[in-house]
């Protein structure tokens, strides 16, 4: 299985803004597991697509390529480092990212 929290740290760690708010505001844990199992399901949802479309594939291929497309998806909701808004500060606007999140909550 592939550590989620660590691809999520290693992703919020990429963007220092962001990693720097969600721990003054004390969400780093909450937000850190939230995009692990959020990542988790769309990797899974993934997995069961590229199956179905390709079930004579390498299982390992199909899981990477899974694993590489739910990376893609999350690494486009969260916000990027180097875009400042027109004020000049930083857009850490989360709106996305809880959208993905809510997309690939595990039971629904």
């Amino acid at each position: 299985m592939p550590p989620y929290k660590t691809i999520v740290l290693e992703l919020l760690r990429d963007r220092p803004t962001l990693h720097e708010q969600l721990r003054i505001n004390r969400t780093m844990l909450e937000s850190m597991n939230n995009l692990a199992m959020a990542l988790k399901s769309c990797h899974q949802s993934w997995l069961n697509q590229l199956a179905e479309a390709t079930p004579d594939s390498d299982p390992m291929q199909i899981s990477s390529e899974a694993m590489e497309l739910a990376l893609q998806e999350l690494q486009e909701i969260l916000p990027p480092e180097s875009s400042p808004s027109e004020d000049g500060t930083e857009s850490l606007s989360l709106d996305a990212a809880m959208a993905f999140l809510h997309r690939y909550r595990p039971g629904e």
